[in-house]
């Protein structure tokens, strides 16, 4: 990444790191956005015993951690690798190589205009961080409104020539992730009841879930969305909605993701 953030993480934070070494009680990696150090306890590596850390890290690997703890005075960062689940670690992955292709357009553009990369990398970002969390989030803005650009005040002698690149490089995009949703119910009206379940998840998440019957009480749940934050909002308020309604008639209904 061109740039490195100011200051530390925020507790709970997801943070790409890169292990720089492994002890026998502990694992110290960089942290690659803030340019910091910081340190995974074992019993933070993996639930349950760890005969051997270097079964799950070792010196090199690329990370997703989550901020645990942090005492500035001192300059520490607690981490945590366990508490980081696959959809977490796919949604920071999956920024991350968002904003490297937002990166590389600002180095094409500058290459082009005859300006150091870094320079317009924070005049852009100057700009927009006050509006925009990252420069991919405003790319993908300014594809469907082009007049965010002027509106901005970003300097013309470079702003046709933005708004070309990103609208080359950049694609809209649509993740999809899906899960199942098992629903036991004895009530008379038990069929009546799932009926209802399953439309009010479906009013809930404004007609964005995608529910099929599986059989023997299971019903899939897929969320298609620009981005998996996004997805995985949908799909929480749609599934705990049907979920919901189930256990108040005393019935029992359990969510597992795919």
């Amino acid at each position: 990444m061109l740039f490195k953030k100011q200051g530390f993480p925020e507790e709970g934070e997801l943070v790409l790191c890169t292990v720089t070494s492994v002890q026998f009680h502990s694992v110290f990696v960089d942290i690659d956005e803030y340019g910091k150090g910081g340190m995974i306890h074992i019993s933070e590596v993996s639930p349950g015993r760890i005969r051997n850390i270097r079964d799950f890290v070792k010196e090199g690997k690329k990370i997703v951690c989550k901020t645990l703890r942090i005492n500035q005075e001192k300059g520490y960062i607690d981490l945590s690798l366990r508490r980081v689940n696959e959809s977490e670690k796919r949604r920071k992955i999956d920024g991350i190589k968002k904003e490297q292709n937002a990166e590389k357009i600002i180095e094409i553009v500058a290459a082009k205009i005859g300006m150091k990369t870094e320079q317009l990398y924070r005049e852009i970002s100057d700009k927009i961080s006050k509006n925009y969390g990252s420069l991919h989030e405003f790319f993908e803005e300014i594809i469907k409104d082009d007049k965010l650009i002027d509106a901005l005040g970003i300097d013309k002698k470079y702003s046709k020539i933005l708004q070309e690149i990103v609208n080359q490089r950049i694609k809209p995009t649509e993740v999809e992730i899906k899960g199942k949703l098992k629903i036991t119910i004895f009530a008379p009206d038990g069929v009546d009841l799932i009926k209802e379940s399953l439309k009010k998840a479906d009013d809930a998440s404004k007609g964005r879930v995608n529910i099929n019957y599986m059989g023997s009480g299971i019903y899939r749940f897929m969320v298609k969305a620009p981005d998996y934050k996004e997805a995985e909002k949908i799909m929480k308020t749609a599934t705990e909605t049907a979920v919901g309604i189930i256990v108040k008639h005393e019935g029992v209904a359990e969510f597992n993701r795919e």
